[in-house]
């Protein structure tokens, strides 16, 4: 009988260390390892798994990644994209599933580490919307635009024509910042006003525009911009 492959007892001990003492007992590239098993049975992945914390130099920007640069890593196939942005699918829903049925207002702070996950890390802008109900309970949450790596579109009259198809009467506004500042600039400002003033008028009120970035995150409203 052959021998067992150098690293089956590997992936055996770091299962059981798992199992036994929970992720906090686990760096973070063996946590890579453990998701890498799934998508590479037969094969030693931990040096992958080392390669892959070196290119995105941290979990978060790893599950974010867009998969062709997944598969840019050495070793990286479609297998291993595959996984890695299904965990990150599984993530980002769980955090998401914190913030629906309740008030957003009164969970500000998971509505923050969602935003973070789904934004944070993107290397493009992008702007999406929360429609709220009347109490504040999350209805729809969308991205309404994408842009370059320093600008995105956004059009107040379509934001505000969403809201009342959804029959929402107050909206956050989120965008993120790829440079990884989260100061708002001018046009930042001058564009959350435009949608304030457009839905000011058909009954559709901005609670605050979110900025997200690497380096954290920015309220407008906190800033006592809006």
């Amino acid at each position: 009988m052959a021998d067992k492959p150098h690293y089956h007892e590997h992936r055996a001990r770091l299962r059981q260390r798992f199992a036994e003492r929970g992720a906090d007992s686990l760096a973070d590239y063996e946590l890579v390892e453990l998701l890498l098993f799934n998508a590479l049975p037969r094969r030693d992945v931990k040096p992958l798994a080392k390669r892959l914390m070196d290119k995105f130099g941290g979990l978060a920007a790893m599950l974010a990644a867009d998969p062709k640069s997944i598969t840019e890593v050495e070793g990286a196939g479609d297998a291993v994209s595959h996984v890695i942005g299904l965990a990150n699918a599984i993530s980002r829903r769980a955090l998401r599933e914190d913030v629906m049925d309740r008030s957003v207002i009164g969970s500000w702070d998971k509505l923050i580490d969602y935003c973070t996950a789904a934004m944070a890390h993107s290397p493009t802008e992008q702007f999406r919307v929360l429609f709220l109900d009347h109490r504040n309970g999350l209805l729809a949450d969308e991205v309404q635009q994408e842009g370059t790596v320093n600008h995105v579109p956004l059009y107040p009259r379509e934001v505000i024509k969403r809201a009342l198809e959804l029959q929402s009467s107050a909206i956050i506004l989120v965008h993120n910042h790829p440079s990884g500042d989260p100061t708002p600039s001018d046009a930042d400002v001058e564009m959350t006003r435009e949608v304030m003033d457009a839905g000011r008028k058909l009954g559709v009120t901005v609670h605050d525009h979110l900025i997200i970035c690497r380096g954290g995150h920015q309220s407008m409203k906190t800033l006592g911009l809006i």
